[in-house]
């Protein structure tokens, strides 16, 4: 049998291997797989597809189901669009297959026909789980199958109001002489399913698995092809997860679900902002709170910094939840503009509640907790802080400062730090002061 090669990023064929992918410059992907058959003769041209005017086409929102839950519907953009593929990823464990069970179990209960297909459980393996959720309605079927062509029979004899499918990387065509979760397999499979879910309006949601970099497995090109990719972050031990966008056809991307594990399945955290700050301590040092933007919600999280002498020749600095060089460059700016020296201090930067944090205007948080941990002088605990700090030890503004302050105000915090050029955009709001500052000499004013 013919054998060709795939790269398992874009799907790049080639009939020998190569070190580097000519698509996509990857190292090292590509993977060996039999040749699928190719369709020869010529094919009858369809005439009946033709071009249309922009202003003829109708542009009417198209009414969107609800899952049952405000926090996924705000992370899909106002609930699941009709014909839409969503893809979910995440790590063993996580709560996808979970999670889907229960938005199975909330759209059958307002009335919708929901098909759930596995190609991992058995009928009973997934009765067992459902059970722990309580009572489902007639809406819900369940299906145990791995043939593609088996569940598009299935799918349109039967017209459901939507359809999940777990795990994509257990589909199999018959055609196709490759293994299930191959790349020729996921690739062909996750086209099938588009055409289905476009063709009928019938929304489609698939489980994928994801290697050990954090990415879905298999080729790059099931996340272009799918409307919607959605990532569960967190740690599968701890009692919260966090569902976050990272491609959104329908709404905006990096929107977060906050979401609390229990013995009865996943629960909403509708305030996830008191949820992260929990157990805060009020009275130790290098502890700050910043206020972020995750999409276009506003989230409070507790910085963490321990700063202590070493007891190596190197110094030792680590970083859980943002990126270590970021802490490594801001760590130089303090010692280069404020003459503060810590080559014979270890640094230990956490975000508590093991979020992962990339947004800039936690530069400024960080700051302040590293200054406080390095003085050992405890900040106030009603006090916020937000802004990115430059290489030159200035503040610079961050966008919607207004929605932080508000944000910072309903927990009750009093003072907020933030860049002096982010003041006009910010309204003076009762019972919170604003410390506008135009660089890190000014902070020392305020952090001892």
């Amino acid at each position: 049998m013919k054998k060709v090669f795939f790269c398992k990023e874009c799907g790049y064929e080639s009939a020998k291997w190569l070190g580097q992918c000519p698509g996509c410059r990857e190292i090292g992907t590509f993977v060996e797989e039999p040749a699928g058959k190719r369709i020869t003769g010529t094919s009858k041209r369809r005439t009946d597809n033709k071009p249309v005017i922009l202003n003829e086409v109708s542009a009417d929102d198209e009414e969107r189901i609800s899952t049952g839950f405000s926090e996924l519907d705000r992370v899909l953009g106002g609930g699941v669009v009709p014909g839409g593929l969503i893809l979910i990823g995440g790590d063993p464990g996580i709560g996808k297959s979970t999670l889907l069970l229960q938005v199975c179990k909330n759209m059958s209960a307002s009335g919708k026909r929901i098909l759930y297909i596995s190609g991992e459980e058995s009928l009973k393996q997934i009765k067992l789980r459902a059970n722990r959720m309580g009572s489902f309605s007639d809406g819900m079927q369940l299906m145990a199958e791995t043939s593609l062509d088996t569940m598009e029979d299935v799918i349109l004899s039967m017209k459901p109001d939507a359809v999940v499918i777990d795990s994509i990387q257990t589909i199999y065509r018959e055609d196709i002489s490759s293994a299930p979760g191959s790349v020729s397999q996921v690739r062909e499979s996750t086209n099938t399913l588009m055409q289905i879910a476009k063709g009928n309006l019938i929304p489609v949601f698939i489980v994928g698995h994801v290697t050990k970099e954090g990415v879905v497995a298999g080729p790059r090109v099931l996340e272009h092809m799918v409307d919607t990719v959605l990532y569960f972050e967190g740690d599968r031990h701890a009692a919260y997860r966090i569902i976050r966008s990272v491609k959104n056809r329908f709404g905006a991307t990096n929107e977060i679900g906050v979401f609390e594990m229990k013995n009865n399945g996943l629960n909403q955290v509708l305030n996830p902002s008191e949820f992260m700050l929990e157990g805060r301590p009020l009275d130790a040092s290098g502890s700050v709170v910043a206020c972020l933007m995750e999409g276009t919600r506003p989230i409070l999280v507790e910085i963490q910094a321990l700063v202590t002498h070493t007891s190596f020749g190197m110094p030792r600095r680590t970083a859980a939840g943002t990126d270590y060089n970021r802490v490594n460059l801001l760590m130089a700016v303090l010692e280069k503009r404020l003459g503060i020296q810590m080559g014979d201090y270890d640094a230990y930067v956490n975000i508590a509640g093991g979020l992962k944090i990339s947004e800039p205007a936690l530069d400024l948080a960080l700051v302040i907790a590293i200054l406080s941990s390095f003085k050992n002088q405890v900040v106030d605990a009603k006090t916020i802080a937000f802004g990115e700090v430059g290489l030159s030890g200035e503040v610079r503004a961050v966008s919607q400062a207004q929605q932080r302050i508000s944000e910072a105000k309903k927990l009750g915090f009093t003072r907020c730090i933030l860049p002096y050029s982010s003041l006009p955009s910010a309204k003076e709001i009762e019972g919170m002061e604003l410390i506008g500052i135009r660089n890190l000499s000014e902070l020392v004013n305020h952090v001892g």
